[in-house]
């Protein structure tokens, strides 16, 4: 079915296009994402009329995450990335509506459900990397997942900062000013379900299965398996400090009388972080290695929690700085750690390694988001900030320990 991309030019010219589809439909699926981040925890605070459970919203739709990376993963082991992404963001469109239903009518129970539905187009949102790098070479991974995510940046960046006008077009139809954002996701994750199914032909990861087999290509025949556990802890770390601080942040701010406009600043700032260093970082990850950028991943961490603990709280430049710092920790971390799973795995198992490392994420990070909350009213903001900069710094052990399991 797929001898036609067996010679190098037509591979090549295969994974270009992949590429430019995964891309297209991460501009979207970025400006899906972002309602949730954005506007969640402020919904459900004022549905719930309470700071302690404000990050349970993130929790939900991480946890939502959590079952649709298993559920992605596995669709995609068995039919291709197609099929497994296209459902992914689709669920998530149903979602997003059932957010706006459930605030129009008031159900705490229908928020919470959808909200975990929802979270399928943030799981399938991360899974679109790995698309990206079904057709490249080991020498090209870096680069390849940084194109299929630095796109994110667009709609990512854009989203947060369309709070106001799609708040005031909710308003304009009746609807409560905080679901004009979910209303955004939806046409977002609809449109990136839509392009997926239709373009995504053929399949990146079928095809890359059969040039494998009529190829007889071995380099790959074995798991790695400590490379394998230092991406996954890598990408768990980074989730956990990077959920926590950014789930707090909006309720930190609106504590300390800034506005909406300046939460969906910050926060469009941070995202902006989290995605748009990939124009260089996978470069750096194909050129300097991966342990250089955890280390990298780490420091910056830190730093990000060293100054959201000292920062005035009425300071927007402080804060600004702190997340935008927090993004780039997380995308030096996300990105080493993507790679070395692909070098750890083969191509028959990679696609349900690679949801399976997500689900693990996913619930850590849904941890991290609905402990965050009762963590920050028991101290507070700055001390949260710390620790998240503290535990950054586990990743340096973790890297020692793989560096010497892989040599010996």
């Amino acid at each position: 079915m797929h001898t036609e991309v067996l010679s190098e030019q037509q591979q090549r010219k295969l994974y270009k296009r992949t590429l430019w589809i995964i891309i297209t439909s991460q501009i979207f699926g970025g400006a899906g994402l972002a309602a949730g981040v954005t506007v969640g925890a402020l919904l459900a605070k004022d549905m719930m009329e309470s700071d302690a459970i404000a990050g349970l919203p993130t929790a939900l739709f991480t946890l939502g995450s959590a079952l649709a990376a298993f559920s992605i993963g596995a669709i995609s082991h068995k039919r291709g990335r197609r099929i497994g992404l296209a459902t992914g963001f689709f669920i998530g469109t149903i979602g997003a509506l059932g957010v706006i239903y459930a605030a129009a009518i008031d159900s705490i129970v229908l928020l919470f459900s959808s909200l975990f539905l929802y979270g399928a187009g943030t799981a399938t949102n991360l899974q679109a990397r790995y698309a990206g790098t079904d057709l490249a070479t080991p020498t090209t991974r870096g680069k390849a997942i940084s194109l299929a995510m630095v796109f994110t940046t667009i709609g990512a960046v854009t989203g947060p900062n369309l709070v106001a006008p799609t708040g005031r077009m909710a308003d304009s139809i009746g609807l409560p000013t905080l679901t004009g954002p979910f209303i955004l996701a939806a046409v977002a994750y609809g449109l990136a379900g839509v392009i997926i199914f239709f373009l995504l032909k053929p399949d990146p990861l079928l095809v890359a299965r059969t040039i494998e087999t009529k190829t007889q290509v071995t380099t790959e025949s074995t798991e790695k398996r400590p490379l394998i556990y230092l991406g996954a802890i890598v990408m768990i770390v980074t989730q956990v400090i990077m959920v926590a601080i950014m789930t707090m942040t909006p309720i930190h701010m609106t504590h300390h009388g800034h506005s909406l406009s300046a939460v969906g600043l910050v926060i469009g700032m941070h995202i902006g972080a989290m995605y748009l260093p990939s124009l260089v970082t996978g470069a750096l990850v194909d050129k300097f290695g991966r342990s250089v950028m955890i280390i990298a991943s780490s420091v910056t961490l830190f730093l990000s929690g060293v100054i959201g603990t000292f920062s005035p709280a009425d300071s927007l430049l402080s804060i600004t700085i702190a997340l935008t710092l927090l993004g780039v920790g997380w995308n030096f971390g996300l990105i080493s750690g993507t790679a070395l799973i692909i070098d750890g795995t083969t191509l028959k198992t990679r696609a349900k390694v690679q949801g399976t490392t997500d689900v693990s994420i996913a619930v850590f990070g849904a941890s991290a988001g609905l402990l965050s909350g009762v963590f920050m009213s028991m101290s507070s903001f700055g001390t949260l900030a710390f620790v998240g900069g503290v535990i950054g710094f586990i990743l340096l052990p973790v890297l020692y320990w793989a560096t010497n399991k892989t040599r010996s």
